[in-house]
């Protein structure tokens, strides 16, 4: 059987060998590449730009983004089906290939972000390493983490007040070189759309630059949004124990209302900038009006009408907007904007993935996808929701462990 006749219902006049070849995992590879250079924009405003505001979220953002960073590339590995050659990407340097290209950029991003995180933590690896010396009665799991946490510090042990100074300088170095190689990261994304000659739907040159700012607003709603669910457990935990890492209720409650109303500032700063360059980029193509426009004006304004106007402008940006604008923000309505603006972003994804391959290249047909729901065979399971629940999930177990490595609510700073 043909990759993607499953999936794949044909309408009018489609050539025979037409299918949906790209299915839910390239869209799912753009959405977290993008998750991951926006966490990681988000945590950069307080290191490079001093956005003293931001300073309990950034740590979290940087925590989170270095936990999403193994997961981009999941996607890919699983509509290839062959994972065992996905480091070579990473290892072949090949610049006439974007998807080469990318894998550079790519290794040297996930450099970035751990120089970044080692010195952030560099302190809390030497505190954690002379407690756990200290202490008298070590079991086998002390010793561990002696020799774990030992080996973290790579031997630089000197967490003197001049040392420290130098690790911010070295941080906020990282940060800024960090913010255009993020960029470039999720940039790379809409380059490969924007450079498809045969596709007018994606053939277009503010695609990149659609792809980063949705990037940017997609990781700042992420984080505003698991900030608020973490920050929801360690109340939970205070109330049952009196304090969660020290922290009474009211204290938590304080920090989390001010982290997340300044954070949501940000969010509609951004949100402005993309929806902005996504509808100049509509009204450009009907302006123009090129050969192909007869076909497009068919697919957005008839076929994909409801992903693209109700379900991706209306329900993930128009009601989140709103929702953000009315004054005397919460955080249960920071939460729910949060999570239809990652809506509104997927739905964005979904609609130049999916949508521009809606239209046969016989202009006088369509073809539509249908996500395989019940995982029947491999192919319908990594193609499918589950495959695509698998790679969402996956950043939050690693975060899980991470956290455990480089806690994001140290009590004091780790600089």
């Amino acid at each position: 059987m043909t990759h993607g006749e499953i999936w794949t219902a044909k309408e009018m006049f489609v050539l025979p060998n037409e299918y949906i070849y790209w299915s839910i995992q390239i869209v799912m590879y753009p959405f977290m590449t993008g998750l991951v250079a926006g966490a990681f924009v988000l945590s950069s405003l307080y290191h490079v730009f001093g956005f003293k505001q931001l300073k309990d979220i950034a740590r979290f953002s940087l925590v989170f983004s270095f936990a999403l960073l193994p997961v981009a590339m999941m996607p890919l590995m699983l509509h290839l089906s062959q994972p065992l050659r996905g480091i070579h990407v990473m290892m072949t340097p090949h610049f006439t290939s974007a998807i080469a290209a990318f894998g550079i950029v790519f290794l040297t991003y996930a450099c970035i972000v751990a120089s970044e995180l080692w010195f952030v933590y560099r302190k809390h690896f030497v505190d954690t390493v002379q407690g756990l010396k200290n202490k008298s009665d070590r079991n086998g799991m002390d010793n561990l983490r002696l020799k774990f946490f030992s080996l973290l510090t790579l031997g630089a042990t000197d967490i003197s007040p001049a040392a420290l100074e130098k690790d911010h300088k070295a941080v906020t170095v990282l940060a800024a070189i960090g913010i255009p190689v993020a960029c470039f990261l999720h940039g790379y994304a809409g380059f490969i759309f924007g450079s498809v000659k045969a596709n007018a739907l994606w053939m277009t040159p503010l695609m990149p630059v659609i792809f980063i700012c949705s990037a940017v607003v997609s990781g700042i709603a992420l984080c505003i949004l698991c900030y608020i669910l973490t920050m929801e457990i360690r109340k939970f935990r205070a109330r049952r124990k009196g304090t969660a890492g020290g922290a009474t209720v009211e204290q938590l409650k304080g920090v989390e209302d001010y982290e997340v109303r300044v954070s949501a500032r940000y969010l509609l700063i951004f949100m402005i900038l993309a929806v902005t360059l996504e509808l100049l980029d509509i009204i450009f193509r009907g302006y123009t009006a090129v050969k192909s426009w007869e076909i497009l004006r068919s697919v957005i304004y008839e076929v994909d009408f409801t992903q693209i106007f109700l379900l991706q402008f209306g329900l993930g940006n128009l009601v989140p907007f709103i929702l953000l604008l009315i004054p005397g923000l919460t955080v249960k309505r920071a939460a729910l904007a949060s999570a239809l603006v990652l809506f509104g972003v997927f739905m964005m994804r979904w609609n130049v993935v999916i949508g521009g391959q809606a239209f046969s290249l016989t202009f006088a047909g369509f073809m539509h996808y249908h996500v395989p729901i019940i995982p029947t065979t491999w192919e319908t399971f990594r193609e499918g929701l589950a495959g695509a629940l698998l790679v969402i999930t996956t950043p939050f177990v690693l975060f899980y462990f991470l956290n455990k490595i480089f806690p994001v609510f140290l009590k004091e700073e780790a600089h």
